[in-house]
């Protein structure tokens, strides 16, 4: 078989691909702290052919760390990140890290996550605060106020560049890299009534839904160009 078919082929796999984390990033739009996915891809040269053939490979998938747009909210169990690094949160592998600061409060004070999973200081210990006093108040260091004493201070963590991430549950992420905790709060702080929204540009994610499906729809029309022309051909030397 023509080589051209296999090329359009992987082009087509890999195109399928994207194809599914554009629409998983266009699902996440409005989901707080939820970083976008992105496919890099790469050259594969094949050599068993007469003369070398470039496929394109499937792609690697990795998770997009641009900030979201912070939105105001006035909970003051809401919490946002400003710069780059994350919050910690206890889950059932260990400790993960997220952008999406929406508290609540459990019958014993402790501070939870959205799917329940309790966030934690700096050392990873959870942290826990009065269930029946007044709202805390949340400094740009994460330390956290509630009446007249200071509780605690929510884990700010920071991850290499270089680290891969992985995704975990309550839109958080995994890294193959220890997490630091974070000690400039200059350049990195919480912000108390706020949270981020996804980093998921609708505008951009649509535009990249409408090309993948032009350059799928061109991929397609090749295939059958060439098809095409190897049954003509086929017939043509048949008779």
């Amino acid at each position: 078989m023509q080589s051209n078919l296999y090329v359009s082929l992987s082009g087509q796999l890999s195109l399928l691909k994207r194809l599914e984390t554009v629409a998983n990033n266009v699902a996440n739009l409005s989901t707080p702290g939820y970083r976008a996915e992105r496919i890099s891809f790469e050259e594969a040269l094949s050599k068993s052919a007469a003369q070398n053939t470039s496929f394109v490979s499937e792609g690697r998938t990795h998770i997009s760390t641009a900030a979201g747009p912070m939105e105001k909210t006035g909970n003051p169990l809401d919490i946002a990140v400003n710069g780059d690094a994350w919050f910690g949160i206890n889950t059932p592998g260990g400790t993960a890290y997220t952008r999406d600061g929406r508290m609540s409060l459990s019958t014993t004070g402790e501070l939870l996550s959205v799917q329940g999973f309790t966030f934690v200081d700096a050392g990873g210990s959870p942290l826990q605060i009065d269930a029946n006093g007044p709202p805390p108040t949340i400094g740009r260091d994460g330390s956290i106020v509630q009446g007249e004493r200071t509780l605690g201070r929510i884990g700010l963590f920071t991850i290499r560049p270089d680290a891969a991430l992985k995704r975990s549950p309550n839109g958080s992420v995994t890294s193959n890299r220890p997490a630091e905790p974070a000690l400039d709060f200059n350049s990195v702080s919480v912000a108390q009534g706020f949270i981020e929204r996804s980093n998921s540009n609708p505008v951009m994610e649509m535009t990249r839904l409408i090309s993948i499906q032009r350059t799928f729809d061109a991929i397609t029309n090749v295939v059958s160009d060439t098809e095409e022309g190897l049954a003509n051909a086929i017939r043509t030397l048949g008779s």
